[in-house]
């Protein structure tokens, strides 16, 4: 058995989290990520020191990759870059539009100087356009494609986790895997473009549509699903927080029937419907809500799934950490650090018949020394 992308070579000039994110899954698939850092390293880095010292975010963006130090503006560091270019299957960045111009990055010379190779850009807006020299951090994404207009209750929330970040590095991911395959059929090397700003916008396409043929702008809804009832958040009698969802009227009636014990309000026509439920949703929530002020937790929990009604626990994140259904399918591994072994969730990838070890956490420049000799340092491929 051998891990999916063994033996290919990508070489990663990033930093924060779109392109490392991206090449974290090209690394847990198998390949050898050559990362190549500035002198003071990727400033994600210095982000926080929750992990052994260490930032949460390089720590879950970094693993299994080789580091190596090169200025580009200096003479001699460029050349060896140019070295590890030659050797390598795929390139990728997400250096700013005008740095990358100023230290010489181009894509497409690049593909065209070395044959068959997959070179990569991310960008915040994408090139042309009015905005594509502007700094793009990923909450200036969320303001600019709408997430944070459709997030929240009375007032505008972000997403809580690096959304735009992490949906530009799966696109990323999805279109480097999309070119090797192309490759391995046709020989043809690619230039891959793809920004945060239209990974999510496509991610919000089915808000941005509803609004542009439809109505207009959604209300938020917060804990709430905008238009199907009851589907939401409540508290629990012991301080406990659940979600349960009724997606249909069969489900309404049951959920009347055995949670509520109330079966004539399954018929009611308040609430017989869905468009019915919707109009009256608060006294639906309100009855809702006057069941759970009677339940604990684990019993509403219990006595819902005994209704079939779709129900979840809002944990906190110290329950996710130790979360059954994570724990008991063996979803955590130890990866090793600089400052010591920490336990870390596995790659969600499950192929079959396919070896997958994780590697290290690098430090800085820890494979220097590896740049003199890069084809026997990296394991280059001969792919030409």
């Amino acid at each position: 058995m051998s891990a999916p992308l063994a033996r290919l070579v990508v070489v990663a000039l990033e930093q924060a989290i779109a392109a490392p994110f991206a090449t974290r899954q090209l690394a847990d698939l198998g390949a050898t990520v050559i990362k190549v850092e500035r002198p003071e390293g990727d400033f994600a880095r210095h982000y926080d020191a929750h992990v052994h010292g260490l930032s949460s975010h390089f720590v879950w963006a970094n693993r299994g990759k080789q580091s190596v130090v090169l200025d580009l503006k200096d003479e001699q560091d460029r050349t060896m870059f140019d070295g590890l270019l030659a050797g390598a299957d795929v390139f990728i960045h997400n250096v700013a539009p005008g740095s990358a111009a100023r230290l010489g990055i181009d894509v497409e010379r690049m593909v065209r100087d070395n044959a068959g190779l997959i070179a990569c850009e991310l960008s915040g807006y994408g090139s042309g356009g009015p905005r594509s020299d502007d700094k793009a951090y990923d909450l200036l994404v969320q303001a600019e494609a709408g997430a944070i207009s459709v997030t929240g209750g009375e007032e505008m929330s972000k997403v809580g986790f690096s959304v735009a970040d992490i949906s530009a590095g799966m696109y990323a991911l999805s279109g480097i895997l999309a070119a090797l395959v192309r490759r391995e059929r046709t020989g043809e090397g690619a230039v891959v473009r793809v920004s945060l700003l239209d990974s999510l916008v496509e991610w919000m396409s089915a808000p941005l549509y509803g609004a542009h043929f439809g109505p207009g702008q959604p209300p938020r809804t917060g804990r709430r699903h905008h238009g199907i009832a009851p589907y939401g958040i409540f508290p629990t009698r012991d301080g406990g927080t659940i979600l349960l969802a009724v997606q249909n009227d069969r489900e309404w009636r049951r959920m009347a029937d055995v949670f509520l014990g109330r079966t004539e309000l399954g018929t009611d026509p308040r609430y017989s419907t869905n468009p019915d439920r919707i109009s009256r949703v608060d006294e639906v929530e309100e009855l809702v809500r006057h069941r759970l002020d009677q339940l604990d937790r684990v019993d509403a929990v219990e006595l819902l799934s005994r209704a079939g009604v779709a129900t979840a626990v809002v944990n906190d994140l110290a329950e996710v950490w130790e979360l059954p259904q994570l724990r008991e399918r063996g979803r955590f591994t130890t990866v090793h650090t600089p400052n010591g072994a920490v336990e870390m969730l596995v790659s969600p990838f499950d192929i079959s018949d396919a070896h997958v070890e994780l590697g290290p956490v690098p430090a800085l420049a820890e494979q220097q020394s590896a740049l003199a000799d890069p084809p026997r340092g990296w394991r280059a491929t001969s792919r030409r």
